[in-house]
């Protein structure tokens, strides 16, 4: 081994270490070099070609459908819609070998001895460019068994550094049958990574706790705990019997959870505390006493002594541990009214940090009791995403989906009502038909993108999820009234990949696929390019976008219209510099179809 490094001077071995040095980290390593990788990273650029017959609704359609590899349908989102998805929500496969699914005929072997690498090599190239698609306020979310959590974490903090929110947990199933070593799994993860401004929903904070019985000018208050979460031993100064002046009660204090505030009486001279004293607390009508409790009085210290034994002082409400102890200084408590109730301290409502409750990292079954400072998202068992297809379908045209309000919760959690939400693992279409439902629920118009493969195999050549599944629950879905929800509706665009050499591209690239990618690179809803048209215009959101396949007269007067109007003009032409030349004098800029494109493709 040494032999190899003996021809190296001192300087070239240092330079190999630094480099090596450079090279360790802590984290997932794979065999990247190993294993087969994506042929074409970036090598050919990849076009969308619109299906008029598998579209649903009128143009402009709002809502895209993808049939293809979701490696070139994501290169060819990030080229014309990055930045811009508020949630992407994906159901991969879960690296089990088994045969259910295209993926693993295609990928992943059983005996397979590099099948978790390749598993993650091609999540890893997926996930990167899906970084690329959020928002600045984005969130990705990513369900995964138990077995395949702790490499998935693990790749998208190398994909996604520093995003890293938490993960949710959800049951799947009632079953207790075991997986092995007597262990029933039973549950599945959520993993969720973010861009700063992401937030969950939350949900409201009720107020129907705070209320002002006392008419405190302060407004409406509750009452918390007074005590802190440290034990007599830890915070020995703010273990202390509490007087209330107004009653002259005493009240011990809980050796493992002492009082939130210092006492007078315990600070040394020019001492100062963060928060004000217990009695400039008490004096602020911030301490709430109990009421209607029970008070004793012990007049010898023998009395004192034999409550202690008998357990009759004071106690915990929850646990119900005493609040005396035998060795506690109980002389102190002779002679004196001792209180059996609780103290607690005012929280005001206007003085909330939040007024929405977190959401639980434990997704709940419709039955379980609720968490009230927690919103927690509810589900039905696993089994009822399989339910729902056999409802739409009439059979089970598709294994083990997640289940429509799973979800729809999690859509809902994640996105406004104007937001633009991905699934490029989509499957069965339930993340759309998630987004239906919300929309009619609340009058929104959040958008998707459905990305889906055919899964056709050399034995179902056949085959076509996508079509037969993805967009066909959608269209089975649109006009449909459901519950107590508005009618469905998501009109949307079909569209299949197909790659270009980058040489091509000025003679391969149909100029209505140039026209699709530029209208979503702008923000707006794709429209058809009519058939022979020399070219075309699209006004909306602030934006006009005009695309000159040859120069005419109708295209000349269209831009020095929206020139002068000084419309917010992006002006495209497959040979721009002609385009130029005739509108010379006009003060708008001119790109080539080409170029831009492409700028926009290669990261």
């Amino acid at each position: 081994m040494a032999d190899q490094f003996e021809h190296l001077t001192r300087e070239q071995l240092l330079k190999l270490v630094r480099q090596r040095e450079r090279q360790k980290k802590l984290g997932l390593v794979w065999e990247r070099d190993a294993i087969e990788r994506d042929k074409a990273l970036d090598d050919r650029f990849v076009s969308l070609s619109l299906v008029p017959d598998l579209c649903d609704g009128a143009a402009p359609w709002p809502n895209m459908v993808v049939e293809g590899d979701n490696f070139d349908a994501l290169r060819w989102l990030r080229m014309t819609m990055a930045g811009q998805f508020r949630c992407i929500l994906i159901d991969p496969p879960y690296n089990t070998g088994n045969k259910d699914w295209v993926y693993n005929d295609h990928y992943v072997d059983k005996e397979d001895a590099w099948r978790h690498s390749t598993w993650l090599e091609f999540l890893y190239q997926r996930l990167m460019i899906a970084r690329d698609l959020l928002a600045r306020d984005g969130v990705l979310m990513v369900t995964i068994d138990d077995d395949n959590r702790a490499r998935l974490d693990m790749l998208l903090e190398e994909a996604l550094p520093g995003m890293r929110v938490g993960s949710l947990v959800w049951r799947t199933r009632d079953t207790t049958a075991a997986k092995g070593n007597n262990l029933s799994d039973v549950h599945e993860h959520i993993l969720v990574y973010a861009n700063p401004g992401f937030r969950f929903a939350g949900s409201e904070k009720g107020r129907h706790k705070y209320k002002n019985p006392d008419n405190d000018p302060r407004g409406d208050w509750n009452t918390d705990p007074l005590t802190l979460a440290f034990s007599s031993t830890d915070r020995a100064n703010l273990f202390y019997p509490l007087h209330n002046p107004a009653t002259d009660i005493w009240y011990p204090c809980d050796h493992d959870r002492v009082w939130a505030f210092a006492s007078k009486n315990r600070l040394k001279p020019g001492q100062k505390t963060r928060s004000a004293p217990m009695e400039d607390q008490i004096a602020d009508g911030l301490i709430v006493w109990p009421k209607d409790e029970r008070i004793v009085v012990w007049n010898t210290l023998a009395e004192v002594e034999a409550a202690v034994a008998a357990g009759d002082v004071p106690v915990t409400p929850r646990d119900q541990k005493p609040l005396i102890r035998p060795n506690d200084d109980l002389a102190q408590w002779v002679g004196r009214q001792v209180g059996f109730g609780r103290p607690g301290i005012k929280k005001f409502w206007t003085n909330l940090r939040s007024h929405v409750s977190p959401l639980s990292s434990w997704i709940a079954r419709i039955n379980e009791d609720a968490d009230p400072d927690l919103e927690l998202i509810r589900t039905g068992a696993g089994g009822e995403g399989t339910n729902e297809i056999q409802r739409i379908f009439g059979s089970k045209v598709f294994p083990n989906p997640k289940p429509l309000q799973l979800i729809r919760e999690l859509v809902r959690q994640a996105t406004g009502p104007d937001d633009l939400v991905l699934d490029f693992f989509a499957g069965s279409a339930t993340t759309a038909h998630a987004v239906m439902e919300l929309n009619a629920e609340d009058g929104g118009s959040r958008r998707f993108v459905m990305v889906s493969s055919t899964e056709a195999t050399d034995d179902d050549p056949q085959r076509n999820v996508c079509q037969d599944v993805t967009a066909a629950r959608i269209r089975r879905l649109n006009g449909f009234t459901e519950g107590s929800y508005a009618e469905l509706k998501a009109p949307f665009v079909y569209l299949r990949t197909h790659e270009i050499a980058f040489e091509d591209i000025d003679y391969v690239l149909p100029v209505e696929e140039a026209w699709h990618a530029l209208e979503a690179s702008h923000g707006l809803p794709l429209t058809r390019w009519e058939q022979g048209a020399r070219w075309a215009e699209h006004a909306g959101d602030g934006v006009v976008l005009i695309l000159v396949e040859r120069v005419n007269a109708e295209a000349l007067a269209a831009i020095e219209r929206h020139a002068a109007a000084r419309a917010n003009l992006f002006a495209y032409a497959f040979a721009p510099g002609q385009l130029r030349t005739a509108i010379e004098g006009l003060d708008v800029e001119v790109h080539g179809v080409r170029e831009a494109l492409v700028r926009r493709f290669v990261p």
